[in-house]
C-alpha cells in the first residue's frame, strides 16, 4: 500500500511561513518543512476501524493527516513513530510503523507482518518516500517500535525497526548504516549471545544515544517480557552496532538499583538525555510493573519505578545508578500507577541540561525531575503534573522552542514544552517550559484531540 497526504484544518498555532521556494533544509532535528520551526506528529493507530492515521502539526499552524492508500481495518498505521534525517538532505524525515499490516490475506486474531512507511521532509512538507518490509514476512509485528540515530558517525541518521513478535523472541533490523545492507539483530546473534524465549518481546522499545561521547550513537533495546530467572522480569540491551558489541542490563546487574521480580517489565520504555550536561548521553529505563505497595498481586499493573544510568567515556556506568519512584518524589505509589510506562527527556528550563518526564498514567499524571551538573537528576523541586483523561501520561514527548506556540529555532539552546497524551480519550495537552530558575512548567493546556487512540505515540 502506498501512502497519501491529506490536508485538514486545525487552529493555527503561529503566523504563516515564507514561501517554500525561498527555503532550504536547515538541519533542525524536528523540522519537516524547512521553516525553522519544530513540527509534531501525533499517531492514532486505531483510527478508522484500526486502519490508523498520523496527524502532522506543522509550526506554520497547518496540519496534515497521513493515511495509507487503500488502508485496511486493523493495519495500525502509526503504531510507532521516529524522526531523523535519513537521506542526508538536512530536512527531518518521519518513519511510521504499521505493525499489523499483512503482506497477504489477514489472519483473524494473528499478529501482523508489519511494514514501515518513510516520509521525506522537504520545503513543501512531508512527501511519501520509501517503504520498508521484512524480506520474509511472518507474524513479527515489524514496526512496533522505531528509533533513529547516527549509529555509524556518517552524519545521517540510521533507522532501527523493532519486531517484538519475531519467532526468535524478538528482533531489530537496522537500516542505512554506511556500507551495510539492512542488518537484523536478535538475541541469538553471535555477538549478542543471550538466551531467547519466544515471549521475550525483544525490540518492543528502542532508543539511541551516544553514551560514551565518541560521536556515534549506540542502540538500546528493551525486552519487557524477557525471562531470565523469573517470568517477565524484563531487560535492556545496549548495542554498538558498528563494533558488534552488546551489553545486557537487568535489575540483577550489579549496581542497578532494585530487584528483578516477576512481571516487573524492565525495559518497557526507554529514553535518552544528558541529565548532567557532561556531553555524554544517559539512559532512563522504565519498570512500570515494579511492585512497591503492600498486598501486591501477581500480574497487577505495578506501582512502577525508573532506573537511570549515566554515560561515561567507557559507556553507561552501573556504579552510580538511580532508581526513582513515587516514594521519593511528589506522589504516592499505588499498585496500578505504572510509573515509567512512558518517558521523555527535554530541557524544560533552558539551563543546558536535560530534565526527565515520567508518565504515571494510573495516577493521570507526569513526574518531572530536573537535571543538574552535580550528580544529574535531583528530587529537589520535582513536579507532579496532573491532567485530564483517565490515562493522562500514557505517552509523553518534549517539543523544543515552544512556549505559548511554535517559535523559530535558533542556535541558542531552546526551552522545551512537555506534551502529554491521554490516548484513551484522544486528548493531547501541553505545558510550556520556562527559563526561570528551578524547574517550572506552565499550566497544562489543550493542544488537539482526535479518535482511535489519538496520541498513542509522538514523533
Amino acid at each position: 500500500m502506498n501512502a497519501v497526504l491529506a490536508a485538514c484544518l486545525v487552529l493555527p498555532l503561529a503566523a504563516g511561513t515564507a514561501p517554500a521556494t525561498a527555503r532550504s533544509c536547515g538541519g533542525q532535528p524536528l523540522d519537516f518543512d524547512a521553516d525553522g520551526r519544530p513540527d509534531l506528529a501525533v499517531a492514532a493507530p486505531y483510527d478508522a476501524s484500526r486502519a490508523g492515521s498520523v496527524s502532522v502539526m506543522y509550526g506554520s499552524g497547518e496540519t496534515a493527516k497521513l493515511v495509507q492508500d487503500d488502508a485496511e481495518p486493523g493495519d495500525a498505521f502509526g503504531s510507532a513513530l521516529a524522526v531523523g534525517d535519513f537521506n542526508g538532505d538536512r530536512c527531518a524525515d518521519l518513519a511510521v510503523g504499521v505493525s499489523e499490516e499483512f503482506a497477504g490475506e489477514r489472519v483473524p486474531g494473528g499478529d501482523g507482518n508489519g511494514v514501515v512507511q518513510i516520509y521525506d521532509g522537504s520545503p513543501e512538507g512531508l512527501v511519501t518516500g520509501r517503504r520498508l518490509a521484512p524480506p520474509k514476512p511472518s507474524s513479527d509485528r515489524f514496526g512496533a517500535a522505531l528509533a533513529a540515530g547516527d549509529l555509524d558517525g556518517d552524519g545521517k541518521d540510521d533507522l532501527a525497526v523493532g519486531s517484538p513478535s519475531h519467532r526468535s523472541g524478538g528482533a531489530v533490523t537496522v537500516y542505512w548504516m554506511k556500507g551495510r545492507k539492512p542488518y537484523q539483530i536478535t538475541q541469538k546473534t553471535r555477538w549478542v549471545r543471550q538466551a531467547a524465549r519466544v515471549t521475550d518481546q525483544w525490540g518492543a522499545a528502542l532508543t539511541t544515544g551516544d553514551f560514551d561521547g565518541d560521536g556515534k550513537d549506540e542502540l538500546a533495546v528493551g525486552a519487557p517480557a524477557d525471562t531470565l530467572t523469573e517470568d517477565g522480569q524484563g531487560s535492556a540491551t545496549v548495542i554498538d552496532v558498528r563494533a558488534k558489541r552488546a551489553r545486557l542490563l537487568t535489575q540483577s546487574t550489579p549496581g542497578i538499583k532494585g530487584v528483578a521480580e516477576k512481571w516487573d517489565g524492565f525495559g518497557a520504555s526507554l529514553a535518552t538525555g544528558d541529565f548532567n550536561g557532561d556531553g555524554k548521553d544517559d539512559l532512563a529505563v522504565g519498570v512500570p510493573g515494579e511492585g512497591l505497595s503492600a498486598n501486591q498481586r501477581a500480574m497487577d499493573y505495578g506501582d512502577g519505578t525508573v532506573d537511570v544510568l549515566y554515560g561515561s567515556r567507557r559507556g553507561l556506568r552501573t556504579d552510580r545508578t538511580e532508581a526513582w519512584s513515587q516514594n521519593t518524589l511528589d506522589g504516592k505509589p499505588r499498585y496500578y500507577d505504572r510509573l515509567g510506562a512512558s518517558l521523555t527527556a527535554g530541557d524544560f528550563n533552558g539551563d543546558g541540561r536535560d530534565d526527565l518526564a515520567i508518565g504515571v498514567p494510573g495516577e493521570k499524571a507526569v513526574q518531572v525531575l530536573a537535571g543538574r551538573a552535580a550528580g544529574g537528576l535531583t528530587r529537589k523541586g520535582n513536579l507532579l503534573v496532573k491532567g485530564k483523561g483517565r490515562d493522562f501520561g500514557a505517552s509523553v514527548t518534549a517539543l523544543p522552542g515552544w512556549g505559548d506556540g511554535y517559535r523559530q529555532l535558533t542556535r541558542r539552546r531552546p526551552v522545551y514544552a512537555l506534551v502529554v497524551a491521554a490516548p484513551g480519550q484522544g486528548l493531547v495537552m501541553y505545558a510550556p517550559g520556562s527559563r526561570r530558575p528551578g524547574l517550572r512548567l506552565g499550566k497544562v493546556r489543550p493542544l488537539s484531540e482526535g479518535s482511535g487512540l489519538y496520541g498513542y505515540t509522538f514523533g
